[in-house]
């Protein structure tokens, strides 16, 4: 049965559900300032393929899921929002993420290996090794979380031509994907529940190891992961593992590079068989 929506502690998050209904299911979760209609040009790929693709507007997104307070965006709530979606698909999936649906993911992926058969991440590494990489480079280039945890400030500067649209020209965003933002994040009043994601880093709990069949994805013209964020991402992963460096590729993997993204996925699903 198609999912367009499930409840999970009394907040409704929203889900597209497509592709082949008796496809193995794989699900897909975006990252900031994105929805889940960044896997557009991902999943008729997959579909293609004969997979079924969820995506979920995930937490502080969906209209339904917007605690007003930054200890509702705890990442225990965010992997537990993620388990009880593959509890309503009813069987293990397959699983992706890009940006902070690459963070969530892994903590799904290392706490519930029995509900994940696959596990493919895009441009956010395992969080030990990018933490230990804040102590060098990367620290420079994750400054804007400093901006994105002062109150009120980012919500300000989000308008048309502002300072948040100027940083993410610079990411690697042209005209169609700033009118994206604009329509789906601003006028969508997705903002604030985005920025409560950055703003709950402190209720991040520790992650272990990962079992399942593992690919990182990362682009080398990532401005705001380096590759040093990933020196040492095997040592957390203890099933089959690749990592992938896509050559002139921005940061945003799933809207800029969706062949890329979904060959990595079924890459992932194919070791997993």
């Amino acid at each position: 049965m198609t999912i367009s929506s499930y409840v999970r502690d009394g907040l409704t998050f929203d889900v597209i559900d497509t592709g082949p209904a008796d496809g193995d299911p794989v699900v897909l979760l975006h990252g900031f300032p994105e929805r889940a209609t960044c896997w557009r040009e991902v999943s008729p790929i997959l579909h293609d393929a004969g997979l079924r693709t969820i995506a979920p507007d995930q937490r502080g997104y969906s209209p339904g899921a917007r605690p007003r307070t930054r200890f509702g965006y705890g990442a225990r709530d965010l992997i537990e929002d993620v388990v009880a979606l593959i509890d309503e698909v009813g069987r293990p999936v397959h699983l992706a993420g890009h940006d902070w649906g690459s963070a969530v993911g892994w903590g799904v992926a290392a706490k519930r290996p029995d509900l994940v058969r696959s596990w493919t991440a895009m441009s956010v590494p395992h969080p030990v090794p990018f933490a230990r990489s804040m102590k060098g480079p990367q620290r420079k280039k994750s400054t804007y979380m400093a901006l994105f945890n002062i109150p009120l400030l980012p919500e300000l500067v989000a308008g048309p031509n502002g300072r948040m649209e100027r940083m993410m020209r610079g990411s690697g965003w042209k005209d169609a994907d700033v009118q994206r933002f604009r329509e789906e994040i601003v006028e969508y009043g997705a903002l604030p529940g985005g920025l409560g994601w950055y703003r709950a880093l402190m209720l991040a709990p520790k992650v272990g190891r990962v079992s399942v069949p593992t690919t990182m994805l990362w682009s080398n013209r990532d401005v705001a992961i380096g590759r040093t964020a990933f020196e040492g991402i095997e040592d957390f992963v203890t099933g089959p593992f690749e990592f992938i460096e896509l050559d002139g590729v921005s940061h945003w993997i799933p809207t800029k590079a969706p062949e890329a993204a979904a060959s990595a996925i079924l890459g992932t699903i194919a070791k997993a068989a």
